[in-house]
């Protein structure tokens, strides 16, 4: 009997962990330069010049590729589970990328490479009113090489969310991505340089 209590607790351990490890692809990883520790899922942002692009758009995996120097969008889709859909930004200015609603994650992001590049990205959609573009106010990520000793921040906020001044108001809204109040959620990332930005997506507890 003191056997058999000792070896069912480890048992539904083991099943806890396997559960995690199959719902975030990628693996169990240890504290990582100021980020958290635990099962995740990576999205590394790729900056390449236009000869290094993917010759076509691609899914899967767990890279977007995007124009080393200008603005690139990546739009955002709702999903069950992280993928990416379409891993080319760099030929044509657009990638696709799933992800679950807001709540259940945080968002935590550097950028690796040589020093001295930099670059901005911001939440924007679509206004089912005007037709128009818009992109949150006050809430843009800026990061490059050497923004916090090229250690991770958390950017949830900078990535869910989109503050905007609804037409005909003055009050400042801010809604979570995929909010129906607007359309076609994208990242609009302005880069200048930087060679990688990693996300890291790790659920909320």
């Amino acid at each position: 009997m003191k056997t058999l209590r000792t070896t069912i607790p480890a048992i539904a351990s083991t099943i806890i962990v396997m559960a995690l490890l199959a719902a975030w692809p990628a693996a169990y990883a240890g504290t990582g330069n100021g980020a958290p520790s635990g099962p995740h899922y990576n999205l590394n942002i790729i900056g390449a010049k236009s000869t290094n692009c993917p010759a076509t758009d691609g899914n899967g995996g767990n890279v977007i590729f995007v124009a080393l120097k200008g603005d690139s969008d990546i739009f955002l889709q709702q999903g069950a589970t992280f993928a990416v859909l379409d891993n080319n930004a760099c030929t044509d200015g657009s990638a696709s990328f799933q992800l679950p609603g807001p709540g259940t994650y945080t968002i935590w992001a550097r950028v690796e490479g040589i020093p001295g590049g930099s670059g901005s990205l911001n939440t924007c959609a679509t206004d089912p009113t005007t037709g128009g573009t818009i992109c949150s106010t006050g809430t843009t990520l800026t990061i490059g090489t050497r923004d916090h000793g090229n250690k991770f921040q958390d950017v949830t906020t900078q990535l869910t969310t989109l503050c905007y001044i609804p037409t005909g108001s003055t009050t400042l809204t801010c809604v979570n991505i995929f909010n129906p109040s607007l359309q076609n959620y994208f990242w609009q990332y302005d880069n200048q340089g930087n060679k990688v930005l990693q996300l890291r997506f790790y659920p909320t507890p």
